[in-house]
């Protein structure tokens, strides 16, 4: 969750690496602090709560050198408070470090450093890995080679930045493990550290990304890497694509209303190249999975967390539907704990917008141990998860800022359901007329998304100001449409604060319609498929008890606009993209009443982008 920066090069480092804290606040955090060499000695300013109190302390004591670290911190050990906040320094203000992730075996590592003398100063696991440095550089090594050996004996999966009085010019930097990223930038007479590519796009499209057990030494002119067990090592930098007005808010007030907005744009992004509109067949080479060898398997699992666990339900319908495969849909964090069965004809699929979800990875390994084949859906370029499964897909949505996912997650809909094609297609399941059929509808699907978007400002409005004092919702669908329920109470609860629940519709009368009353709204799918009678039943039963009903449903159908007290209107397309468009009205009623209740919608409380720790 942790946001990390760094710089090394000709200028002033403090505001380049303020900048990039700023690009990453959207990960979530409660302290920030930086850390630069100022005069030959060692400059630390710290703050609790947002980057806008760091900066105000930076005001009243200046700081300035050519190298900096800077670093969000999201609290693991200690409370939110200052002394807690990285940088943390040792005994003798010589170094500064700032971590990602969490020090399993930080309690025994703290009693023997106490033991030697050294004196802690914070309640961080952090703070034991700055401390393992000076205690290595006491004993004559010099300073990379007491950083190795500090990094090796750390427990736990870590993104760490070292910085030190006596090599003003030089950065180390280490990834072990999973828990977050460790990007290089390479500029021209200056380089950067980041934590997540927008915090250094601006300034470089070079990069180069850390694996798990590498360590980066970081000069102006350059960087050399190593191996924790002190191999060297050989690196090349990969250009990335986006531009970094890509990141900004532009017109919007804010960057999750920009990206339910640009929906139409990035479904549009996450087709192109990747299906033939004419014949409907679709290619994914880098899922790296042949037609013979998807002919193979006898199941899928899907793991994955939060927005894109829905996601997997999602695509669990589709898989079926078109590719015949037998597919489960695990929660990343509970996948290694059940010791599941799956082995060499099983596809696990992880879906991941970061691609650095710590539990989500450690489902990828868990699923790499059984001899499983692995792939994943992942929206950053060179990320964790890309890199360790076998095949991927890539969302191709961009820079997604706001903590609440959204079209990232439509992103994964579509991918899903063009995995599901591909395997459809290998497997001898999905006619070419089917393939045809589903081609066209997905053709439609951007100008879809745009019509849906662009109507209906007003109404969304006057729904914000109808309910923004209830505490809570119900929301409810059926079959494929039954995760966007799911998905549209996570959204109210993540950025609005509303209690919601999302339910199958046909399991309200086993409980929930106690509940109903004229002060918890009902938000109901209720499209025309093969589920839509029973749909209409449920609108019924709610109506019966004097609940009020919000109905997501298609532009004509009277039926439901009938009996509904508010209507959201999306247009007809195949059923297997229904969800897509379903979703859409449930974003925006969420970011709306949001917005009315003066809710902090981009970076919502407790919670983070990226979920690097378990």
């Amino acid at each position: 969750m942790c946001g990390i920066v760094g710089y090394v090069g000709s200028r002033h480092a403090v505001p380049l690496v303020l900048e990039g804290l700023r690009r990453l606040e959207y990960r979530g955090y409660d302290s920030a602090g930086l850390a630069t060499i100022q005069d030959g000695m060692l400059c630390i300013r710290r703050a609790e709560g947002k980057l806008r109190n760091l900066e105000r302390l930076l005001q009243e004591q200046p700081a300035e050198g050519s190298i900096a670290i800077g670093h969000t911190r999201w609290a693991t050990h200690g409370v939110p408070c200052e002394r807690n906040a990285h940088p943390h320094v040792d005994c003798h203000h010589e170094l500064a470090v700032i971590q990602n992730g969490i020090v399993e075996n930080f309690l025994p590592l703290r009693q023997e450093l106490t033991a030697q003398g050294h004196r802690f100063l914070s309640d961080t696991d952090t703070e034991v890995i700055v401390h393992l440095v000076e205690a290595y550089l006491a004993q004559g090594y010099d300073l990379i080679e007491a950083a190795r050996r500090s990094f090796a004996r750390i427990k736990g999966a870590h993104a760490i930045v070292l910085l030190s009085r006596q090599a003003p010019d030089t950065l180390i930097a280490a990834r072990i493990g999973n828990a977050g990223g460790v990007i290089v930038g390479v500029g021209e007479g200056e380089m950067f550290l980041a934590s997540d590519i927008p915090a250094i796009l601006e300034h470089t499209r070079r990069v180069i990304f850390l694996e798990d057990g590498e360590m980066a030494i970081v000069r102006a002119q350059g960087a050399q890497f190593l191996r924790l067990d002190g191999s060297s090592l050989s690196k090349s930098s990969i250009e990335i694509p986006w531009d970094p007005v890509s990141a900004a808010k532009g017109p919007y007030r804010h960057f999750m209303q920009k990206e339910i907005m640009e929906q139409a744009r990035s479904l549009t992004d996450t087709l192109r190249g990747r299906i033939d509109f004419a014949s409907g067949w679709v290619e994914l080479p880098e899922l790296n999975l042949p037609p013979e060898e998807a002919r193979t398997l006898d199941k899928m699992v899907i793991v994955a967390c939060g927005t894109s666990a829905h996601a997997g339900l999602v695509g669990k319908f589709m898989l079926e539907k078109l590719a015949r495969i037998p597919v489960e849909v695990d929660y990343a964090s509970e996948f290694r704990y059940r010791d599941p069965l799956i082995g060499p004809n099983t596809l696990v699929l992880a879906i991941t917008q970061s691609g650095e979800t710590a539990d989500t990875l450690a489902a990828l390994e868990e699923a790499r141990a059984k001899g499983a084949r692995t792939a994943s859906i992942v929206n950053m370029i060179g990320s964790m998860a890309q890199r360790i499964s076998d095949g991927y897909i890539l969302m191709q949505a961009g820079p997604e800022i706001g903590v609440a996912s959204t079209k990232a997650f439509t992103a994964s809909l579509v991918d899903l359901l063009l995995l599901a094609a591909y395997l459809g297609q290998a497997r001898g399941t999905l006619s070419q007329r089917d393939g045809q059929r589903l081609a066209q509808h997905l053709a439609e699907l951007p100008q879809q998304v745009g019509t849906v978007l662009s109507e209906g400002y007003n109404n969304y409005q006057r729904l914000a100001e109808e309910f923004h004092h209830c505490e809570h919702f119900l929301y409810l669908g059926r079959g494929i449409n039954y995760p966007i329920a799911l998905e549209g109470a996570l959204k109210l609860k993540e950025i609005s604060y509303i209690h919601a629940e999302g339910y199958p519709a046909g399991e309200m009368k086993h409980g929930p319609i106690a509940l109903i009353d004229r002060d918890m709204p009902v938000v109901t799918i209720a499209v025309r498929d093969n589920v839509y009678d029973k749909m209409i039943s449920q609108i019924e039963q709610v109506k019966a008890r004097g609940g009020v009903v919000i109905a997501v449903c298609h532009a004509d159908d009277e039926a439901v606009q009938a009996k509904a007290d508010y209507v959201l209107r999306i247009p007809h397309t195949d059923p297997l993209l229904t969800p897509i468009l379903a979703v859409l009205p449930l974003q925006l009623l969420a970011y709306h009443l949001a917005v009315r209740r003066g809710c902090d919608v981009d970076q919502p409380r407790n919670l983070a982008k990226s979920v690097t720790v378990e």
